[in-house]
């Protein structure tokens, strides 16, 4: 049973999420495609940003876009599993969840695209 009480606080409980996220970080990356092409995405980004006559708010802007699309797509990985920890039966809603997330990180794909159109052009 979870005790709210016994739950770590201060130091020790940043220290534990900071495991938790970088676990989780390894595990999307050794397992998801998708976040392994979004990393190499950022990673060409950053420098790309540097090649054009934008001012430091713009690049943050820029670079920010694609860590968008990296949040979006690990918030569509946790529905994926939480659904698929359910029940891996084909359900009309367990389908929708996923087609739901799958369409977030469309929509953060499109908005990463249309602000890198509008800084560039």
């Amino acid at each position: 049973m979870f005790d709210n009480q016994k739950k770590p606080k201060g130091i020790k409980r940043i220290y534990l999420a900071t495991i938790n996220s970088l676990r989780a970080f390894q595990w999307l990356y050794q397992h998801e495609s998708a976040f392994r092409q979004e990393i190499l995405l950022l990673v060409l980004a950053i420098p790309t940003s540097f090649l054009f006559d934008i001012s430091f708010k713009e690049q943050i802007i820029l670079i920010l876009a694609v860590v968008f699309i990296i949040y979006t797509e690990i918030i569509n990985t946790a529905i994926e599993a939480v659904v698929d920890r359910i029940g891996l039966e084909i359900h009309p809603l367990s389908g929708l969840a996923k087609d739901l997330g799958s369409a977030a990180v469309f929509i953060s794909l499109v908005v990463a695209s249309s602000i890198w159109f509008i800084i560039l052009i």
